[in-house]
């Protein structure tokens, strides 16, 4: 299965990828940063990486603009928050964090499971983006103190991330999503289109 929609069919703001160089070869958090703002400049949001933390912070006023804030220099971490911003329903974009709470490392099963849920479909986006940007995807648990139980959940919470990804190359992926994808892919790819990848290619 290909992703073949055209790759300038929802483009709003014009990127000229010559001018970000080794961006092109080697991906950069910095110089995402640079392209999202850019082609994002319409929907009021920028990406910050170098935080501590992944936060989203909502804008405070109508002229003020939302700031994605992803973890110190980890592209990764900045292809996950932006899924996350891709999902968020317009009320949720006005919360900080989109109002949800995050329980910290060691979760009980039920924690845990409540978890994957929320993180089937911004996961599924991540690897979409991944593939974008020619770069290996990493299934997110996040709960290293779980013990072997929440190892062995995290194989259904693969399949239930791939199988979202399917759904998505098949019957099209959220408006902002598409946008970020084709940013990348003009990017990372010289706009060819992303496949659906194999399974296995997920690390855990």
């Amino acid at each position: 299965m290909l992703f073949e929609a055209p790759l300038q069919q929802l483009e709003t703001t014009p990127i000229d990828s010559s001018s970000f160089g080794s961006c092109l070869d080697q991906p950069s958090v910095q110089h995402l940063a640079i392209a999202f703002n850019r082609h994002f400049v319409k929907h009021q949001t920028q990406l910050t990486p170098g935080a501590t933390e992944p936060f989203y912070q909502a804008a405070k006023s109508l002229d003020d603009v939302a700031t994605i804030f992803s973890s110190h220099d980890y592209f990764s971490s900045a292809l996950h928050e932006i899924a996350h911003w891709c999902i968020a329903g317009a009320e949720r974009r006005q919360l900080d964090d989109y109002g949800y709470w995050y329980e910290p490392d060691g979760r009980s099963p039920e924690q845990q499971a409540e978890f994957f849920k929320v993180e089937v479909k911004p996961q599924a986006l991540e690897w979409a983006f991944s593939l974008a940007a020619g770069i290996p995807f990493r299934l997110s648990i996040d709960n290293l103190d779980g013990g072997a139980e929440a190892f062995t959940q995290a194989y259904t919470f693969r399949d239930e991330v791939y199988r979202q990804l399917e759904r998505y190359f098949l019957q099209g992926f959220p408006t902002r999503a598409l946008l970020m994808i084709q940013l990348l892919c003009r990017l990372y790819r010289k706009q060819h289109p992303i496949h659906q990848p194999h399974i296995e290619s997920c690390l855990l």
